[in-house]
């Protein structure tokens, strides 16, 4: 039998050496359960459609908290929306758009809150369109003049004022949860503050109501219903 060159021999005496420690190992491993999860996926970046194409900045007329003054009211020089009349309001407001007026019976019950922080009642109303659609306008006065400050189309599955903010529930493809858009008072307009997802809840479930006072409506949540 051929004799292994000395280096040769050397290096299968350390194999040799580490093999009961390599057999503890194995043990090890397999007391600790580890095991192969197989092939690791592919991680992939998204995939940009036209990335060079971006969208204009929104316009006045997209923004749906851009203030409106609405035209051929009389100025209101106490700032508070209780001096007026609401269906005049909502009127003057749609009319001078090219629209026809409201029927009243579609009209829901106004509310007045404060939702601008200057202490005085601002004015709500909603309108129903048709038996799924409605339309939800916010008015105030700034400086004495009648001016539209929240205007949106939508499916009212609920509308709640809670701490100063609107709060605009509407369904989702998925029975089980709404949409919720958040909006409050901040640097001189009802712009968006939260938009999420929430459970759906039916019948809905209104906030607490705040106590009564004479320019404040006794339900925090708009209602269907006409003017009476």
């Amino acid at each position: 039998m051929p004799r292994l060159p000395s280096r040769a021999r050397a290096a299968l005496a350390s194999l040799a050496a580490l093999a009961p420690l390599l057999g503890l190992l194995a043990g090890c491993a397999g007391l600790e359960g580890l095991e192969s999860e197989g092939k690791a996926r592919d991680v992939k970046a998204p995939l940009a459609l036209w990335p060079e194409y971006s969208p204009a900045p929104p316009t006045r007329a997209d923004n749906p908290a851009a203030r409106r003054p609405v035209p051929h009211l009389a100025r209101i020089p106490s700032g508070s929306m209780a001096a007026a009349d609401p269906l005049a309001v909502l009127d003057a407001d749609i009319t001078s758009g090219g629209a026809a007026a409201p029927a009243p019976k579609s009209v829901r019950r106004p509310v007045l809150r404060d939702l601008t922080d200057d202490g005085k009642p601002d004015l709500i109303m909603a309108v129903d369109l048709d038996p799924r659609t409605s339309e939800l306008r916010v008015y105030s006065v700034q400086k004495q003049v009648v001016t539209r400050v929240l205007v949106l189309r939508g499916v009212l599955a609920g509308v709640e004022l809670a701490a100063g903010h609107l709060v605009i529930r509407e369904p989702t493809k998925d029975p089980r949860y709404v949409s919720v858009t958040d909006y409050t008072w901040d640097d001189g307009e009802l712009g968006l503050w939260d938009l999420t997802l929430d459970d759906a809840r039916t019948p809905q479930t209104p906030s607490p109501t705040p106590s009564r006072s004479p320019t404040s409506s006794p339900s925090p949540a708009l209602t269907p219903g006409p003017v009476p």
